[in-house]
Parts: structure tokens; sequence; C-alpha cells
């Protein structure tokens, strides 16, 4: 296989009909080398439409959809990033070469050893995995320009948005199958968070989101 083929025709035929349009991000998705994400034995899929296993359930995102989370972020050289769910650490690692400093959250510590070795390799020194839970974020760390959710999830906690600074964003994929939405939720102080959807897709859900109740009373 032609790697640097592969990888232009990712760009040119998945992402950038995708809307992905932004040439920082484009750039980036040049130079970070997505195979070295994927597990050995798939990395003749690296560059495919499609969502690839990792462990226990656990996938690696769409290449379009990755792509496309990072440009809705816009970050900045300044931001402080939450990420939940680092799985392969792709997204950890376009996200550290714009932001000022990274912090992953994986609750699978293979998955997380696994990523940390991988961006300490690079010398993408501005991110950090730690394991812990999802869905409570790290309020001792925080706040945070931008958190973003690499699973979905029925609805956003409260807990998240209560993490970011006035005027930061949050983007996560949100409803159920087969209809979910990507959002961006705008923290505006005491009021209640602008949002703005972003696209259609589908995509696993957040290890720990947990599902609300189907009964009314």
């Amino acid at each position: 296989m032609n790697v640097e083929q592969a990888r232009f025709n990712m760009i040119e035929q998945q992402i950038r009909p995708w809307d992905v349009l932004d040439p920082d991000v484009l750039q980036l998705l040049s130079l970070v080398r997505r195979e070295e994400f994927v597990p050995a034995a798939l990395r003749h899929l690296a560059f495919t439409d499609t969502e690839l296993p990792l462990k226990a359930g656990r996938t690696l995102l769409q290449p379009k959809v990755e792509a496309r989370l990072l440009q809705e972020l816009h970050l900045q050289p300044s931001d402080r990033v939450l990420e939940l769910g680092t799985g392969g650490g792709y997204l950890t690692a376009l996200m550290a070469h714009q932001a000022g400093h990274v912090l992953s959250l994986e609750p699978d510590p293979e998955l997380a050893e696994a990523a940390q070795a991988r961006l300490r390799r690079l010398g993408l020194t501005r991110a950090q995995v730690q394991v812990a839970a999802l869905l409570g974020g790290a309020p001792s760390q925080g706040p945070f320009d931008a958190i973003v959710l690499t699973g979905s999830v029925a609805e956003v906690p409260a807990a998240l948005l209560a993490q970011l600074k006035p005027g930061g964003r949050l983007v996560a994929v949100v409803g159920h199958e087969p209809v979910m939405q990507a959002v961006m939720l705008r923290q505006a102080g005491s009021a209640e968070p602008a949002r703005t959807e972003l696209f259609d897709t589908v995509i696993a859900r957040l290890p720990g989101a947990v599902e609300p109740s189907a009964f009314a009373f």
C-alpha cells in the first residue's frame, strides 16, 4: 500500500467532502500519521471510512468525524482542553498540535498507557492522558476552554458544562440510534448554554454513559 497516497485519498475523498475545509486542520491531517494510532493488525485499514475496533467494545472514530470535531472546536494556542475518551489517541494528538494543553481521560488503563506512550514518542508534551472515569470530568484541573466527548451521550451532564470557562465550548454527539447529532454548547455564565447543531452522525456510547429511564410517572 502506498501510505501517502492513501492518506491523500482519505483527506480529499472522505474528509474534505464532509465540509472540513479549514487549511490548518487539513495540514495537520497530512502531518499526523493516523496509522500509528491504529492497532498493528488493522493498519491497512487506517485510512478507510469506518470505525476501527480497539478493545472491549471501544472503537477509533471515522477519520471524517474526528476531523470535523477538531474543526468545530476552533482551538487556539492558549486553550486548555479536556478530552473524554482517549481511545487510540489520534484526536488527542491532533488537538495537542493546536492547543496549549490537552488533558485526556481514559477509563481503560491499557488504552491510556498505550496512547500516552505514542504521544510521548511523537514529542507531544502538551498532551497528558490520565486513567479516570469520564462523565465526572476533571473539576480539580479545570476550568477548560474546550471539552470534547469522543463517544455519544443521551444528554450532556451539567457537571461537564460547569467545568467550562465563561465563553468556553463543549462538543458532543447526543441522542439515540439511529438519530444522533453533534452539537456545540457554549458557556454563557449564569444563563443556559447556547446550543449550535453541527452535523448528523452516529457513534458508540461514551464509556459509563447513563441512559435515561424509559418509564414515565
